[in-house]
């Protein structure tokens, strides 16, 4: 056994060197792997919670945006609908003052109509008359065989109208 004891011996001078080894080695590595590898995941998570921050902002913005819109939307309806309703109304308008007008023309125009067969007629009348007074006229002249003068044609005339 004495020869397995030689070499699992402590040497305490192989154990300071290995612990000065040591720990020079992780100075080393905290200066120059641990701080560059700290100071980058810390930038990295400022850029995470910086882009968490702009997301949440711009969604709120989004939310603001959408909320303008359908207002806007909204607002654009009613707009229409009045619109649409002040047409209609403007239409139904036209429309009655169109048939009004044109009922106050046809019985401007019947009216006119009516007076001027009441003024034919009179005047078909009156030449109907006259032309019977012309004919009865000559009718007495040959029956009496002699010309009339214009009283005794008149008088005649308006005896024959009278009777008639």
């Amino acid at each position: 056994m004495g020869e397995y004891l030689q070499f699992v011996s402590i040497d305490t001078w192989t154990m300071i060197f290995t612990l000065i080894n040591f720990l020079v080695l992780f100075l080393l590595l905290k200066k120059f792997l641990f701080k560059p590898i700290n100071n980058v995941l810390e930038k990295r998570a400022d850029e995470i919670e910086n882009t968490y921050k702009t997301v949440e902002k711009t969604k709120i913005e989004a939310e603001d945006l959408k909320t303008e819109y359908e207002e806007r939307l909204k607002s654009a309806k009613e707009e229409a609908d009045g619109i649409i309703k002040s047409a209609v109304i403007n239409a139904q308008r036209r429309s009655d003052d169109i048939v009004n007008e044109a009922s106050e023309k046809a019985q401007y125009i019947v009216e006119k109509s009516q007076k001027q067969i009441e003024l034919d007629k009179k005047n078909a009348v009156n030449e109907a008359q006259s032309d019977i007074a012309l004919l009865a006229v000559d009718i007495a002249e040959k029956i009496i065989g002699k010309k009339l003068d214009s009283k005794e044609d008149e008088q005649l005339v308006s005896d024959i109208i009278d009777r008639i």
